[in-house]
């Protein structure tokens, strides 16, 4: 006996289709349910590595990936910590900054607003943020006037327009009370587009300037730092601050961004359980199907045993006929999972444009498009996971066709 004949048996049944059109019909239901599952959890696992790859390349960009910053008083050598953190391989850059907090006026009140003076020839070292700017908003941040560069959203909620005068609002040192704030006044030079809370909380100023106006002379706030490898920004930025001999408060993008890479990560988790509970229950009907399909063949089965066809052949031609029905699912949807995956974004687009509504809104989200970012290891994982569902699917109702007594089955023929 050949011993591919339980295979071309099982092929035979698969192309047959059962006599019964409802066992039919369950197997057409197993098979969309697995290509339902298996394509949808390829898309969905190639948005949450598009968020991921935007978090790092782009909020990651902008947001310090550490920061060392003096405690009670300003760093008066910045140039020591650059020297220290220069022996560290890890990391890449390194830039002073100097910070003031304070409040904006707004038309229905006051919103917060975080300056950040930058040295424009230190700060391309740590920061992407010259990239959502252009180049001659850019350099209007290299002396030392009052030039300050918004975000877009923060522009458009002030109601300002580049070349106005911006007015903010600090408490005095020697008097916490809003009653007795100064002012500083800053010439908006430009805007950056960027989205989510950053664009509408932080604004740039000259660090010379910044320095100046609060009298912190050759002094800085702090000290940014941009490491190679973003997951271990916390435990070098740990290191380079210990190794110092000033008080500093040793801050890193964990603390300040890391809920957004949790988020991403937990529904991850829960989106891939969900989906693969999905294709779980399309295997499962695959077990219904070969269970009718075992009631249905059992005098062919019994003709097969008594033509002295053994029983372990018997299982592998109902094991292939359902690896079929698996085989099959997982290839349209691996296929169809993958072309919108590839296309994610310009589908989101269009069903914007069509329904007129927006998905993702930059005053919300730090992106307003929904990214995507297809990796073949997951391809490979999600078809293999439904793949091997679909053969444990076909073991019990395999194993039950070789429990067939063929006079049995031949006496009620």
């Amino acid at each position: 006996m050949s011993k591919w004949l339980p295979l071309t048996i099982g092929w035979r049944f698969f192309r047959a289709r059962q006599s019964n059109g409802f066992i039919g019909f369950i197997s057409f239901a197993s098979t969309a349910g697995i290509a339902l599952g298996v394509g949808v959890l390829i898309v969905v696992l190639s948005a949450m590595n598009g968020f991921e790859k935007e978090l790092q390349d782009r909020l990651l960009g902008v947001v310090s990936h550490g920061e060392l910053v003096g405690v009670n008083q300003p760093i008066a050598d910045w140039h020591e910590i650059a020297q220290s953190a220069a022996k560290i391989p890890q990391i890449t850059g390194t830039a002073p900054f100097v910070r003031l907090q304070g409040l904006v006026q707004k038309p229905d009140g006051f919103q917060g607003l975080v300056v950040n003076g930058v040295d424009i020839e230190y700060e391309s070292d740590v920061s992407s943020i010259a990239d959502y700017m252009s180049a001659e908003t850019w350099q209007t941040l290299a002396g030392d006037e009052n030039n300050i560069v918004l975000g877009r959203s923060l522009l458009t909620k002030l109601g300002l327009k580049v070349g106005d005068t911006l007015a903010m609002y600090t408490p005095d040192a020697n008097n916490r009370k809003l009653t007795s704030a100064k002012s500083h006044r800053f010439v908006v030079s430009g805007v950056y587009t960027l989205g989510g809370e950053i664009e509408s909380t932080q604004a740039y100023v000259s660090l010379d300037y910044l320095a100046d106006l609060l009298e912190l002379g050759s002094a800085v706030s702090g000290v940014r730092i941009q490491v190679n490898n973003v997951f271990h920004a916390a435990s070098i930025t740990r290191d380079l601050g210990f190794a110092q001999e000033q008080y500093l408060y040793i801050n890193d993008w964990t603390r300040s961004q890391g809920h957004l890479y949790q988020d991403i990560q937990l529904v991850r988790l829960v989106m891939y359980l969900v989906l693969a509970l999905v294709i779980a229950v399309a295997c499962f009907n695959i077990v219904s199907t070969l269970v009718m399909a075992v009631r249905d063949k059992a005098s062919e089965i019994a003709i097969l045993m008594t033509m002295g066809l053994h029983r372990g052949a018997i299982m592998a031609i109902f094991i292939m006929q359902g690896a079929l029905n698996g085989l099959m699912g997982c290839s349209i949807g691996g296929v169809l999972g993958v072309v919108v995956a590839y296309y994610l974004s310009d589908i989101a687009s269009g069903i914007e444009q069509l329904l007129g509504i927006q998905l993702l809104a930059s005053d919300i989200y730090f992106i307003d498009f929904l990214p995507s970012q297809l990796h073949a290891q997951d391809v490979v994982l999600v078809l293999v996971m439904g793949l091997v569902m679909s053969l444990v699917a076909t073991i019990y109702p395999a194993w039950k066709a070789t429990k067939i007594a063929p006079a049995t089955a031949l006496a009620g023929r």
